[in-house]
């Protein structure tokens, strides 16, 4: 073990160290082993262990062939397990900084409830995320990258975190992901341009990606996807559908055409089941055979808690699951139809006084505290006169009371509003600039019949 070199040793009863383990020395006297050959298992210099063959049943010893012999087995054996700890160690670290990255557990909200499905071990390649959107909607998204290791956990983590700061953005669901592409295309050159190492230069990463808005108000679920999506729906009545994702480039490569979206308008109380890939096993067959697959059985009570679908469905794949796979499931509930107000506005100046009297009213139908609703009325005004100059008719102001308070005010134009500090002598150009100092959070959100300036205000939590 000093020189880490292979050692003979011809075997006697007189050998001291022999008495340091009389277990050992009554079985190598019971077995008549004559010649010890015992080498240390070592790697750049760190002992893993020792290997010790005895001879027994030829009467010659072993000589320095056997030596070599066992010399070669000894480096290749320490090799494999070196290896093994590293790739152990390796995937511990990136499963670990996985669970770091990720959520604790998916965000459900008024009308959606959402629980994660990992369908394979942790291998720090896949990522799940919920955003609450404006307008009450929300984002669901699923994710995977194509190899693993840490390299593929931090990639992972900052595709989540760009996915987050776009969807602040309001961006429609295919410009996010071509801008997510962009992104996934830089941090892939930079990798590329790293130093190759012993093994070779870098690993080419790529990422499937599923991304879909969900609205309660409409019902509408809006999916984009990177690779090949797959969303399942189990109605509420116990039966399954495949719909329609179109499938996409992989994000960072260098086929840079555009994803195409797909809408579907989803029933109360129906479960929807996202991934980044088809997972056979969750598809609905199309020519089901007598007695449906297990499954199916537990999607066809998809009224059952999330968390006990999830186990069932685990417990039903066992070795079926895919290697590397992981799905979201979502549940969809009614909106409270109380809790959204909606009002149609004439283009003209008299429109401002109106939408704070129906903001007023609602307001106090909600029971919003004084102070809350005297900035929401201010939003209303400003907002409503910001329509009525820059914006083009019909207007619209809805209000919607849920985890925040969100006031928006919908018209055809398209000028985009931005925020400008004015001088003192400016009669006008504090609009935005009053309503950003009074809600926590403002943005603009366009779709093809014009655009919604929206705000959201915190509200205190209930009483007791």
């Amino acid at each position: 073990m000093s020189d880490l070199r292979p050692r003979t040793s011809a075997l006697g009863p007189d050998l001291p160290w022999l008495a340091a383990d009389p277990a050992r020395a009554e079985a190598i006297r019971a077995s008549g082993s004559h010649t010890l050959i015992t080498a240390p298992l070592a790697v750049r210099g760190t002992v893993l262990g020792l290997i010790s063959l005895y001879r027994t049943q030829q009467p010659d010893p072993y000589d320095e062939d056997d030596v070599k012999i066992v010399l070669q087995l000894a480096d290749h054996t320490a090799l494999c397990i070196d290896n093994a700890r590293r790739y152990t160690r390796e995937h511990t670290i990136a499963a670990t900084v996985q669970r770091h990255l990720l959520p604790r557990r998916p965000a459900s909200h008024t009308a959606l409830e959402t629980a994660y499905l990992p369908l394979s071990p942790d291998n720090g390649r896949e990522w799940y995320d919920t955003i609450a959107l404006s307008g009450a909607r929300t984002a669901l998204v699923v994710g995977g990258v194509t190899e693993s290791g840490i390299y593929a956990t931090a990639l992972m983590g900052q595709l989540r975190t760009v996915i987050r700061s776009l969807s602040a953005l309001d961006l429609e669901p295919e410009d996010l992901l071509a801008r997510l592409n962009d992104i996934a295309a830089f941090l892939e050159g930079e990798r590329a341009a790293m130093p190759s190492t012993a093994s070779g230069p870098p690993t080419a990463l790529y990422a499937a990606c599923a991304y879909a808005v969900y609205d309660p108000l409409t019902r509408i679920c809006t999916i984009v996807g990177a690779g090949s999506p797959a969303l399942v729906l189990a109605r509420p009545d116990g039966t399954t559908e495949s719909l329609e994702v179109p499938s996409g480039p992989l994000l960072g490569s260098a086929d840079g055409a555009p994803s195409a979206i797909a809408s579907h308008r989803i029933p109360e109380g129906g479960l929807l089941i996202l991934s980044a890939a088809p997972v056979p096993a969750l598809q609905p067959p199309s020519d089901p055979p007598n007695g449906s697959p297990s499954v199916q059985r537990i999607l066809s009570q998809a009224h059952r808690p999330l968390e006990d679908l999830c186990d069932d469905i685990l417990y039903a794949l066992s070795s079926r699951a895919p290697a590397s796979a992981a799905a979201l499931l979502a549940r969809t509930h009614s909106f409270p139809p109380q809790c959204v107000a909606a009002w149609q506005l004439e283009d003209t100046p008299a429109s401002v006084a109106t939408a704070r009297h129906h903001a007023r009213r609602q307001l106090a139908t909600w029971d919003v505290e004084e102070e809350t609703a005297l900035s929401t009325e201010l939003i209303v005004s400003e907002l409503v006169t910001n329509a009525v100059r820059h914006g083009s008719p019909p207007l619209e102001l809805r209000l919607i009371n849920d985890r925040t308070l969100t006031c928006e005010v919908r018209d055809t134009g398209l000028a985009s509003p931005h925020l400008r500090h004015a001088h003192v002598v400016d009669e006008g150009g504090r609009g935005l600039f009053i309503i950003a100092q009074l809600a926590e959070a403002w943005g603009t959100r366009y779709t093809a019949e014009g655009k919604t300036i929206w705000t959201e205000q915190a509200l205190p939590p209930p009483p007791g």
